[in-house]
């Protein structure tokens, strides 16, 4: 990015069908890069090319979706972008336009997942801290929940607590890479201690998963990633089975709904060695596969792969994915440049008192 704000040449590369997909759902998609550093939106132009639009941001990981905008996770930073077109209008080929609005400096406490609450507030994972999060005012965040196995509030990634769903509107399962209450314990427990937790009761409902990431409560059933191996699949509760549904070559983090779909993210390793001693790694040894790195499309009915989209250049990891419902092309306005500093417009006093005098 330049120091004006101009966005860097984006390529996209989708599967034919993507685009007419893409329409049917109503929809736009948003997801973020840890690596690259930026939080991106893809939907459709008025002639029906696909259009992305980005947002630098520093380690861009968790991202939650509100009524009126969106919550995204920067290094030391939650940022609330508000869409402020009002509904019906558009501004040049986009029917909204998000605007990071608000920064709250919490420092570095690696947030993961983000979910809007009733009450438009974000609950969020602090990872480094091994708990689930609110916002306050003064402060890095407030405590709202950790698991039972974690004794202090510390700046220590214990268990590396990484992921949550809601049901109904309250927090309901957590997942976790490890049991542990030392710094850095669960790095010991990648290929098969990770778990699953009963946020209310604190039970741990399921065990023996590798590197479990972005559970999701969707019609009716507990849905996530076992990353570690490549599955993405559901959760019983009551038995704390996981059952595939699909294998993907990559490591799996992001989850977003529509229709009998399911939208995820998938990565390539950090380190060239590849995924270390995970079972990911056996698979894509054993089967000669790359690790890939994309947003894929899932039949939730039969777990066949409907589409398949690449982000270039630069972009090797896909850390969160969402859906943006009724939204067909967004635009993201960046932190710095031109849109920025000059497309926010006051509020028209004068039309307010005019209408005020006319009560």
């Amino acid at each position: 990015m330049s120091a004006e704000g101009a966005p860097r040449i984006i390529d996209i590369t989708a599967t034919p069908g993507f685009s007419t997909w893409l329409e049917q759902t109503g929809g736009s998609l948003a997801f973020t890069s840890y690596r690259s550093g930026e939080l991106f939106t893809l939907g459709l132009s008025p002639m029906g090319g696909l259009s992305v639009s980005n947002c630098g941001l520093e380690r861009c990981m968790g991202l939650g979706i509100g009524a009126t905008g969106l919550w995204a996770a920067a290094a030391y930073q939650l940022w609330r972008f508000e869409n402020i077109l009002p509904q019906g209008t558009r501004y040049k080929d986009h029917d909204a336009v998000f605007v990071p609005l608000t920064a709250h400096t919490t420092g570095e406490i690696d947030i993961h997942d983000i979910a809007e609450m009733p009450d438009s507030t974000p609950l969020f994972i602090a990872t480094r801290f091994n708990c689930l999060a609110r916002l306050t005012p003064g402060h890095s965040f407030a405590a709202a929940w950790a698991p039972p196995f974690i004794d202090r509030i510390i700046a220590e990634d214990r268990c590396h607590l990484n992921g949550f769903a809601l049901r109904d509107g309250e927090p309901f399962v957590a997942t976790a890479i490890g049991i542990s209450n030392a710094s850095g314990g669960w790095r010991d427990h990648r290929r098969g201690g990770g778990i699953v937790i009963d946020i209310a009761s604190n039970e741990i409902i399921a065990s023996g998963l590798s590197m479990p990431h972005s559970p999701r409560w969707h019609d009716g059933k507990i849905w996530l990633h076992q990353s570690g191996t490549g599955e993405f699949g559901l959760l019983d509760p009551a038995t704390g089975q996981f059952q595939a549904l699909c294998y993907l070559p990559g490591f799996l983090r992001g989850i977003g709904f529509v229709g009998k779909w399911a939208v995820v993210g998938l990565s390539r390793p950090r380190a060239a060695s590849g995924f270390d001693d995970l079972p990911l790694q056996d698979r894509l040894t054993s089967q000669g596969q790359m690790a890939d790195c994309a947003v894929y499309v899932i039949d939730l009915t039969s777990g066949a792969i409907a589409h398949r989209v690449t982000i270039g250049p630069g972009v090797d990891e896909i850390y969160d994915v969402a859906i943006l419902p009724g939204l067909r092309n967004p635009y993201l306005v960046r932190t710095v440049g031109d849109d920025i500093r000059y497309l926010l417009r006051p509020l028209d006093e004068r039309a307010a008192i005019a209408a005020s005098r006319q009560a």
